[in-house]
């Protein structure tokens, strides 16, 4: 078979196969490329050795069978025989759900994942989303400091794995879209800046030197970007891919590097025939990104938007530190807004950043669809000093409450792992680093974070402990039990409605009203002929919803459908969706 590889900068190219070496040739219809053939076969070991350096991975690697260090494999898509015929399932009406292989079973495994997809379907939801699969250092983490970005995490099962469980979730009718980072590679196991200019300092970013996206160089690095997220799309069967902190690529190049990645979805997605979408995690409250091409945008499909989780977990729990400050002023002023125009900040002052943020959401030209909308993520929970969810200081009303004002708003939502049965479990934030000094560094760093906010060094979990990844594993017993099951039963009754009634999934932002009272804590809103009211007060409220008959759908406590005065009687803590005719 025939190996190649980008190394602009060597003088030298050895192919390593099956421990035999071999020169390869410059290509002359590709500058910077390198190839040769070899014999191999699925799962031959292969590497490159750059002038008189060591043996270093494939950067397009398939497969990485013993870590990031090691050698390559071979990997032969065409063996796969796939079971499920899939014509995809489209991003309006969906109801997501973020999934981390590692934590969603004790086994954390992709097969073992596979094996509670059931549940999964059962609730209703119609994707999964899960977590980074990109190989990393040792067995256990986050997943965001992957290398190798066509590579399917070992301990995860490889690439075999994950076609199985893209092949049973499509068996139930449940899509799959993959997180992939493409802002930053992981600091160890990295081996791209051996190859060529994969990173750049004209730019600086959290995690040091930028990606190069649009220095000397960046035609390849863009074009490595690309291939990878067409790979995962059509060699897995994915259904999307979620954008790692799109904010964080730093493109000064006419077309932006996102621009050009939607532009080539957009055409794979044609050529195969069915539905792929791409969502971005941004903070910069800036449509373009979600605004058709056809219509000046970047086209991406869809957004994580942290402004409407912030509104509504300051109207839980009256927190108010941090990016948190200016929603807590007026929680439900603030969830009004992000339930009629998208973003809170839209332009406005941000006294987190110091400075006006965002800009204006043009409700006719972007769909409430394009938002994503929920009360918890991996981020919003692990990154919290000791991962504790929701669950750890709400009572189920409220709990409740938080499920259907996720559920039954204009955006698409997205659950987080356990939170539809109020899980127990902390999600903490753990690693598995084999360098011990970088093991050393991230402990030290994430102790040093919290406690500059308050927080005891001894209460700050060690992320290199494996006991830290245990705690944050789901109990599956938990769902057979009260208090979880009568939450995982509000849950399913949510989503069932959303997807019976179709003023529920209707995207338009512009048709959502709003009313609310800030200190008897209420809030009530209306989608065509659905009505939703929720009292986070733990006392009872009276919410007018209009002369017109209403009959109850659901509530989580019992209650009368309106009287003629058009008053509804909800007890504190509670939530009620209703349909008027």
């Amino acid at each position: 078979m025939q190996f190649e590889v980008w190394a602009p900068q060597a003088d030298r190219v050895t192919l390593h196969c099956d421990g035999a070496a071999s020169a390869l040739e410059r290509n002359p219809e590709r500058a910077g490329w390198w190839r040769g053939e070899a014999e191999a076969r699925a799962g031959t070991r292969y590497g490159f050795a750059l002038d008189d350096g060591p043996v270093l991975p494939d950067p397009r690697s398939r497969r990485q069978p013993d870590g990031p260090d090691g050698l390559s494999a071979v990997v032969d898509h065409a063996r796969y025989e796939w079971r499920t015929e899939w014509a995809g399932r489209p991003l309006p009406g969906a109801v997501l759900y973020e999934l981390h292989v590692g934590t969603y079973t004790r086994e954390g495994t992709l097969d073992a994942a596979a094996d509670r997809l059931g549940h999964l379907a059962e609730l209703g939801v119609t994707h999964v989303e899960l977590m980074p699969l990109t190989p990393f250092p040792g067995t256990h983490g986050w997943g965001y400091e992957g290398v190798s970005l066509w590579a399917v995490h070992e301990p995860y099962g490889g690439p075999e794995a994950l076609k199985r469980f893209v092949d049973r979730a499509h068996s139930l009718g449940l899509g799959v879209v993959l997180d992939v980072v493409h802002n930053h590679f992981g600091p160890s196991g990295n081996h791209l800046p051996a190859f060529g200019p994969y990173l750049t300092d004209r730019h600086q970013t959290p995690w040091g030197a930028a990606v190069n996206l649009d220095a000397p160089g960046s035609d390849e690095v863009r074009d490595y970007l690309v291939g990878s997220a067409l790979a995962w799309l059509r060699d897995y069967r994915l259904d999307g891919l979620r954008l790692d902190a799109v904010h964080a690529l730093v493109d000064t190049r006419a077309i932006h590097f996102l621009e050009e990645l939607s532009t080539a979805v957009d055409a794979l997605a044609a050529d195969l025939g069915r539905p792929l979408s791409l969502i971005a995690e941004t903070d910069l409250n800036d449509p373009r990104l979600i605004t058709p091409r056809t219509d000046g945008g970047v086209g991406l499909h869809a957004q994580w938007n942290d402004d409407f989780h912030h509104a509504l977990h300051t109207a839980l729990t009256g927190e108010s530190q941090g990016y948190y400050a200016d929603f807590a002023r007026a929680p439900l002023a603030a969830l009004a807004k992000t339930l009629t125009g998208g973003y809170f900040h839209d332009g406005t002052y941000s006294s987190f950043r110091g400075r006006s943020h965002g800009r204006p959401l043009d409700r006719t030209k972007v769909g409430g669809h394009r938002l994503l909308g929920y009360s918890q993520t991996h981020d919003q929970v692990g990154n919290r000093a000791q991962g504790d969810r929701l669950a750890a200081s709400l009572s189920p009303g409220l709990l409740a409450c938080a499920a259907t004002l996720t559920l039954t708003a204009p955006f698409t939502p997205m659950l987080f792992q356990g939170e539809e049965w109020a899980a127990g479990t902390p999600w903490q934030f753990f690693t598995d680093h084999t360098d011990p000094e970088l093991a050393e560094a991230v402990r030290r760093g994430r102790r040093r974070e919290f406690t500059a906010h308050g927080w005891a060094e001894e209460d700050v979990p060690d992320p290199q402990d494996p006991a830290t990844r245990e705690r944050s594993c789901l109990d599956w017993s938990e769902p057979g039990r009260e208090p979880h099951a009568r939450v995982l039963a509000w849950y399913r009754r949510l989503i069932a409605l959303r997807h019976e009634q179709p003023d529920l999934t209707d995207p338009d932002l512009a048709d959502t009203k709003v009313a609310y009272d800030e200190r008897a804590r209420w809030i009530a809103f209306r989608r065509g002929d659905v009505r939703v009211a929720v009292n986070l007060s733990e006392s009872p409220a009276a919410i007018p919803l209009g002369p017109r008959k209403a009959d109850v759908l659901a509530a989580w406590e019992p209650v009368e459908s309106p009287g003629a005065d058009g008053v509804l009687q909800v007890p504190g803590e509670s939530a009620v969706v209703l349909l008027q005719s």
